[in-house]
Formats: structure tokens, sequence, C-alpha cells
């Protein structure tokens, strides 16, 4: 994916799109091309793994797909155990094949784009998430939520980038090309 820096003058929607999607990139280009073997390993003291962030941020991806456009879950929330086990996605990773782990955050992420780009065509940053509720009945706007979703990349690309300098030394903070 190629990404062009948006005009000087752009918009809040296009701005916080493009940041959303360079974490994307750099998460993409952090986990990408590995292993097996490489995916299930974790990094002590913590047992977090590769796998287990590409199926947590394709969880993700899809939680807030919800509040995009309002449809029942897909994969990887569609799953009988994502609803009753929050922390499923993170252990269920290391029985997942390497092409299983990227086809499912690639799927999420085009869902969530598509909703995405079909909500705010639709209405804009200002209109009510249409899944999410806070406690008080109160539905944040699309706004926070597509910021939500990019503090999750933030916090997430950070692991990425610790965890693949381990692996292999790859070191940077964006893709080439």
């Amino acid at each position: 994916m190629t990404l062009e820096e948006p005009s000087a003058t752009a918009g809040e929607a296009e701005l916080l799109l493009f940041a959303l999607d360079r974490s994307r990139a750099q998460f993409a280009w952090k986990t990408g091309g590995l292993d097996a073997a490489t995916l299930r390993r974790a990094f002590p003291p913590s047992a977090m793994t590769i796998g287990g962030l590409l199926k947590h941020l394709a969880l993700v991806e899809e939680r807030y797909r919800l509040d995009f456009s309002g449809e029942p879950p897909g994969p990887p929330l569609d799953a009988p155990e994502a609803r009753e086990d929050w922390d499923w996605q993170w252990r269920s990773a290391a029985g997942d094949a390497p092409e299983e782990l990227y086809a499912l955050w690639r799927g999420a992420v085009e869902r969530s784009r598509a909703s995405m780009a079909k909500a705010l065509g639709n209405g804009g940053l200002d209109q009510p998430a249409k899944w999410t509720t806070w406690p008080g009945g109160e539905r944040p706007n699309l706004r926070r939520i597509l910021v939500d979703l990019h503090d999750e990349y933030a916090r997430h690309v950070g692991h990425a980038d610790l965890f693949r300098e381990a692996v292999d030394g790859l070191t940077g903070e964006d893709p080439p090309g």
C-alpha cells in the first residue's frame, strides 16, 4: 500500500483517515512475512506474540466497524469464543497458520475501510456510533470511534516495532517505498 501525504489544507476526516492508514501500513510492515514459529514467539516479560497482535487488531477493526456500519459482526468477532472471552484472540492465534492470520487482519481492514467510507460519505464524523453506547445511554460520535481505533494502532505498532527488531533487526518508522 502506497500512502500519499494529504495536502497541507486537508480536512479533518482526510487527516484522521491518513493517520490511521499510516499506522496500519507501519503495522503491516512490522508484522509482515513471518513464519509460524516467529508469529507464535512470546517476547518476555510479556506473553504477547506478533500473531496475537494480528488477531487482536483484526478483532478491534471489526469491533469498531460495527459503529460505522451497524451490521452484524464478521470475523473474528463472529466466533462464539470472541464474545465469551475477550482474551481469546491472544491465545488462539498460536493455533492459526500465518496465511490465516494475515488474511484475517487484511480482511478486517478492508471491511473497516469500506464501512468508514460509506458512513463518512453519509453524514460525516459528527454522526453517532451505530453500536457503541456508553453508560447513561450516550453514543459517541464517529470522530471519537476513529480516534479510538487509531489509538489501538498507536499502542500496538509500538509493540510490533520492538518485537520485530528482536526477531531480525528490522527498524525504521515507515515502510520502504
